[in-house]
């Protein structure tokens, strides 16, 4: 049974000065190069801090635990994620939907194939419990904004984008996951981007004219 509450897996502090922010930067990108090497069972914040050059001690004034540790590497990804997907919808405000749809297929790929390790690597922290519910706020925040952008180049209701969004974006994850844990090798990749665009193309255009 799971007792541990958010705050546990809370960084400790924020980096202000540009040295503490190399260092967390450091440690952050030691992470995903420990999560590759040894699977996330294996995983310490012991062996992150030897791999990084820093002491266990100054690990711990930023991360008090292997989950935190995890879960800010996360969040700082799925952050970019979503911040990709807004912008490419407040970029095509206005447009058609077809236009809004290449545009979104586009910035989410982009932004998970722009480092290929880190989105696999952080698949495995993604389906641990507080990790989902990093992935849910990830999610939300890019729901939110292409239903909002489909709602406005379809003139209807956000209510009515609502579940369409919701196909959309649940097409690219899933579509790249799989691409992604093949070892995204370039032809894959290619299709990839070539298909779940007409797929979510389609599916848009047949969506909008049925409400």
């Amino acid at each position: 049974m799971r007792t541990a509450t958010a705050n546990t897996f809370q960084p400790r502090k924020t980096p202000i000065q540009k040295r503490s922010t190399v260092t967390v930067e450091a440690i952050a990108e030691t992470t995903i190069q420990v999560l590759l090497a040894v699977g996330l069972d294996r995983l310490t914040t012991t062996r992150v801090a030897e791999r990084a050059g820093v002491s266990v001690g100054t690990l711990y004034q930023y991360y008090p635990n292997k989950q935190a540790l995890l879960y800010a590497v996360l969040e700082v990804h799925g952050a970019k994620l979503a911040e990709a997907v807004e912008n490419a919808c407040r970029a095509c405000r206005g447009t058609a939907v077809k236009v809004l749809v290449s545009a979104v297929v586009e910035a989410f790929v982009n932004a998970k194939l722009a480092r290929t390790d880190i989105s696999t690597a952080l698949y495995a922290a993604a389906s641990e419990p507080e990790g989902a519910e990093v992935v849910r706020r990830v999610s939300k925040r890019a729901h939110r904004a292409l239903t909002a952008a489909l709602a406005e180049a379809a003139s209807a209701t956000m209510g009515e984008m609502d579940f369409v969004a919701l196909m959309l974006y649940s097409a690219m994850a899933g579509a790249t996951r799989a691409v992604l844990e093949a070892g995204a090798p370039a032809k894959m990749v290619v299709r990839l981007r070539e298909e779940l665009l007409v797929l979510c193309q389609e599916y848009a255009a047949k969506s909008v004219q049925s409400n």
